[in-house]
């Protein structure tokens, strides 16, 4: 049994009235390789800070091999930072950047010597102690950074997005370096990106986040194998992610064919999402031999593959990968595996808002006030209010609508998007449209009378 190391409890931060770090629960191994991966906003970073001794959370405790943390001063936990813009010392050469902290704690200058020697060697940069750091390209003023870092022998080594500022190829290189060095190293790195390739290609494990939440903890492999919602699905690699009904144990329904699969207890006849990769879609040139069959869209070359867009026989966009290219509009015969096919329960089956009834006809919801049907509800009565994702009318303008709102995510489901609305409140929206929006769309929110369905709070 690995041992641990660092152990979060219950950590929540909030900036400005906002919750940036909602009940955060997590435990890091000793030794391990921790990826802490989320789109901009997440609250990656701002855990990375508060493991740093940079912010102080308002609940929850921190503990390093069972000592409380949230106590230490930074310069005096066990844990070094490497941060994304590198903060290397312009006026100090490089022998000189990598011993400033060995000279802050008045070690013989043998032994700093001797250490920074140790570690120049262990990031490729043995003949470049006397240069300035100013001479140096992004990748090497990285190293210097990681050299920085690791020649106080911390425990855990945090890093923020330190290849960000590198190009494709150098990024690549790098985290092929960062591998080897954590083997050699032993310590515990604790790692923040929003690259998804990143990720997948440095972790032992890896902490999908969004919206200051942890949506799954997982190996690389199983994250992209067995994603725990679409979010995760959409946010790890290529996915198509449908709509599905779960027929019964081991036959699932989605783009109008019944599928063979190999998950169970779900139920019978039950709404779920279905995930199923672009490389798992199998082209059949039989058509006699296919479980259903489309019309090619496009076809693009990739460098290793052809991506493919088909129209499926039932009208659903799926994107495939495939090694050799077919031509729009011909007609293609598909197959899917049963243990390709990645059943998910769904989040929710629609909006669903706690409310106040101002009125027999009015409720309030979301800090605005809505037309409905006459419930016979007294002003003050608690309700729940739910509302169905295609109901939920998105305006282009603001102004337009009784709430307003930002396009937070959003998610292809084959023949419609599943947009994510979060109001300046943080409240979240959910509604079904065909119509295309982008992430950080400012956007009016409308519902109709007619389609807010309310009961009692308390039925």
């Amino acid at each position: 049994m690995s041992e641990r190391i660092i152990e979060i409890k219950n950590l929540s931060k909030t900036f400005d009235g906002i919750k940036v770090l909602d009940d955060i629960n997590l435990y890091v191994n000793k030794g391990e390789f921790l990826t802490l991966l989320g789109p901009s906003g997440c609250g990656k970073t701002t855990l990375l800070r508060i493991l740093a001794g940079f912010t102080i959370p308002e609940e929850g405790t921190l503990t390093m091999e069972g000592n409380d943390l949230l106590d230490t001063p930074p310069h005096l936990r066990p844990l070094n930072t490497v941060f994304q813009r590198y903060a290397l010392f312009p006026h100090l050469n490089v022998f000189d950047n990598i011993a400033f902290g060995l000279k802050l704690k008045k070690l013989p200058s043998d032994e700093i010597e001797m250490k920074v020697r140790k570690v120049l060697k262990m990031v490729s940069m043995t003949d470049y102690e006397d240069r300035d750091v100013e001479s140096l390209s992004g990748g090497q003023q990285q190293r210097v950074a990681i050299a920085r870092a690791i020649v106080n022998q911390p425990k855990v080594l945090l890093l923020d997005e330190p290849l960000a500022a590198l190009d494709l190829k150098m990024r690549k290189d790098m985290q092929i370096e960062l591998k080897e060095m954590h083997k050699k190293l032993g310590i515990t790195f604790i790692y923040v990106t929003h690259d998804q390739e990143e990720a997948l290609t440095l972790s032992d494990t890896i902490v999908v986040m969004s919206a200051g939440q942890i949506q799954q903890i997982g190996t690389p492999k199983d994250i992209y194998n067995e994603p725990v919602n679409s979010f995760v699905a959409d946010f790890i690699g290529e996915s198509n992610i449908l709509n599905g009904t779960m027929v019964k144990d081991k036959l699932v329904h989605f783009i109008g064919h019944d599928f063979e699969c190999v998950d169970k207890d779900f139920g019978e006849n039950v709404p779920v999402d279905v995930v199923i990769r672009p490389e798992d879609i199998t082209v059949v040139n039989d058509l006699s031999k296919a479980q259903f069959t489309g019309k090619v869209k496009s076809c693009i070359f990739k460098g290793v593959h052809y991506e493919m867009f088909v129209d499926s026989d039932t009208g659903n966009e799926l994107m495939l990968q495939n090694y050799t290219p077919y031509a729009p509009e011909q007609e293609i015969g598909m197959k899917i595996k049963p243990s390709d096919i990645q059943v998910m329960k769904k989040e929710r089956l629609c909006n669903t808002f706690d409310g106040e009834m101002t009125a027999s006809d009015e409720v309030e919801i979301l800090g605005g006030r809505f037309a409905c049907p006459e419930t016979g509800f007294e002003a003050g009565t608690q309700v729940k209010v739910c509302v169905e994702f295609d109901k939920i009318d998105i305006m282009d303008n603001q102004d337009e609508g009784i709430l307003e709102g930002e396009v937070h995510f959003i998610l292809y489901k084959g023949d419609h998007y599943h947009v994510t609305i979060q109001t300046p409140e943080r409240d979240f929206i959910y509604a079904d449209t065909n119509d295309i929006w982008d992430k950080g769309d400012l956007v009016g929110i409308n519902i109709k009378a007619e389609d807010l369905i309310i009961t009692k709070a308390d039925d």
